[in-house]
């Protein structure tokens, strides 16, 4: 198995690990279920990134851990930076280390480092595992003791043990004592019910660094919202250890975000706990990964969000015209992502030179037209468009505006007519169709075609009259369609917005209508899409 060989292949060497559980305790969350090619692929991901450890599940407790670690061994995982951990749990009461099969089979992982976890409160010894506080110690003491003789290098997890602190300060420490004296390199102080606050836990941290002397490791929950500031807090109180998820997975509502426990450090407390040049791919991993978790990736994610440092307001607009620093807390390419303005209603002048720049346009100068196009997306946007997320419709308009020739006033083609008819069979199956009346390069062009929606329906039929005459748009597809009915007008008087993201293999976009009817919403946001296109595309229009 390849693997970190010395301690100076991270940037802070073994003073500071950078421990990542996405593999277990990421797994535990609502949702989420990882094949063990999926594994083997979060893996290479976070070590790309530079973490220092990667956990990667509880081998002989779970079929799909053992094989991964089985795979990760033949050479199937090959790692350049960190050391794959195995997660599993000290004896049985009453048992030897030796004799006890889960002991044995984090062995037969063989991981170079084994993380074991242990309950630290009494209530959870006595009630749970139903035994006393000496045999509690005993147990973590023997299995510390069997794995490290046996060469492994062992993490102490002690469970519970904020809770169990503040209840029985001296069991919470014994345990710790007993893995510690026993071999184990880190006493990792888990807030598993995350019911911590920061003031708190860093008392806490900072008591038991003080009473022990011990390296001590923090592992927190998120179930008050606190898990990233309870992470950062334990740091600043002593812990050289930090567990962390990728994006924040985990059980219930998750475990601290590695992309912002590691910003956080890199950023604000200046600790490199990461390789050179790494920081950049926070971004990237981040994403890279909620795809492989099938999870749509958090936009307002901190440091990797796509709106983590989007702004909205025209004051923030004309402020970031003048220095971007001064309403981002960091340059956002640091951690690989990126500024955004959004054009809203809330948009001035700033706005929308900021966001011209954005896409291409140079708006320096051009005063009337900048304030046209201002006036228009307010007037827009009081009917209910919405430009924020609809860029290339954004952009067009802007080119209106800008009252640049060919390829905005008019789609690559000119409609006639448009009918869309719904048939309900007696089998209660609904069949649409849709016919187009169009004109295109001087030719008037008839289709009609079928759909299991109107504007599915209408979509084809297009496609299907301008195919033979815009050779581009056999690569254009509809990616996504969101409808939303604005409340302005209740019932069937309501005005409906459509979001229409098309895509072409190199790029996506987004296009937006509103009308009345869902229909011409539709064809709205279809047209706009396609004339976007035209314009990337360099199609001459009719």
């Amino acid at each position: 198995m390849t693997g970190r060989t010395t301690p100076l292949d991270t940037p802070l060497g073994d003073v500071f690990h950078v421990y990542d559980t996405t593999l277990r305790d990421g797994a535990q969350r609502e949702a989420i279920s990882y094949s063990v090619a999926d594994k083997l692929a979060v893996a290479g991901l976070l070590d790309t990134l530079g973490v220092g450890f990667i956990e990667g599940g509880w081998p002989g407790a779970l079929p799909k851990d053992t094989e991964f670690f089985a795979r990760a061994a033949a050479g199937e995982l090959e790692l350049r930076h960190a050391v794959l951990v195995a997660f599993g749990a000290t004896r049985r009461p009453g048992g030897t280390a030796e004799a006890d099969p889960q002991v044995r089979a984090l062995l037969d992982s063989q991981a170079p480092v084994v993380t074991l976890v242990a309950k630290s409160d009494r209530r959870h010894i006595e009630r749970a595992l139903r035994t006393d506080v000496a045999e509690a110690a005993a147990m973590v003491a023997d299995t510390v003791r069997f794995l490290v003789g046996a060469g492994r290098r062992v993490f102490l997890d002690a469970e519970h043990f904020f809770d169990g602190y503040a209840i029985d300060p001296d069991c919470a420490l014994r345990v710790l004592q007993a893995g510690v004296d026993a071999g184990a390199d880190v006493a990792v102080l888990c807030d598993t019910n995350g019911g911590q606050l920061p003031l708190q836990l860093a008392e806490t941290v900072t008591e038991v660094v003080a009473r022990t002397g011990f390296r001590v490791g923090i592992h927190c929950q998120d179930d008050t919202a606190c898990a990233v500031a309870n992470t950062v807090a334990a740091v600043q109180a002593g812990a050289t250890h930090v567990q962390c998820t990728a994006n924040g997975y985990g059980e219930r509502t998750g475990n601290a975000d590695l992309f912002a426990v590691v910003g956080n450090l890199v950023t604000k407390l200046g600790m490199p706990v990461l390789p050179e040049k790494s920081l950049p791919e926070l971004t990237r991993v981040s994403h890279a990964l909620a795809e492989i978790a099938n999870i749509a990736p958090d936009t307002h994610q901190a440091y990797v969000g796509s709106a983590a440092f989007a702004h909205k307001a025209g004051l923030h607009a004309s402020a970031i015209k003048v220095d971007p620093e001064l309403y981002n807390h960091i340059d956002p390419a640091t951690v690989g992502n990126g500024m955004r303005v959004l054009v809203t209603e809330m948009a001035g002048r700033a706005s929308l030179e900021l966001k011209g720049r954005e896409l291409g346009l140079d708006l320096t100068g051009r005063e009337a037209e900048v304030g046209r196009a201002v006036r228009r997306v307010k007037e827009l946007e009081a009917r209910g468009w919405s430009f924020e997320a609809a860029d290339a419709s954004l952009e067009l308009l802007l080119r209106r505006e800008l009252g640049e020739p060919s390829g905005v006033d008019e789609p690559p083609f000119r409609l006639e007519s448009y009918r869309v008819v719904l048939d309900h069979g007696v089998d209660g199956t609904v069949i649409a169709e849709a016919t187009v009346r169009v004109h295109v390069h001087g030719q008037r062009v008839i289709a009609t075609a079928e759909g299991n929606g109107p504007v599915h329906a209408l979509d084809a039929a297009l496609r299907k009259a301008l195919r033979p005459h815009l050779p581009w748009l056999g690569s254009v597809e509809l990616a996504d369609y969101k409808v939303r009915i604005l409340t302005e007008h209740p019932g069937t008087d309501a005005v409906t917005r459509v979001l229409v993201q098309s895509r072409d293999g190199e790029r996506e976009w987004t296009t937006v209508g509103v009308h009345g009817n869902i229909v011409e919403a539709s064809w709205l946001a279809l047209c706009d899409a396609l004339v976007h296109k035209a314009l990337t595309a360099q199609e001459p229009v009719s």
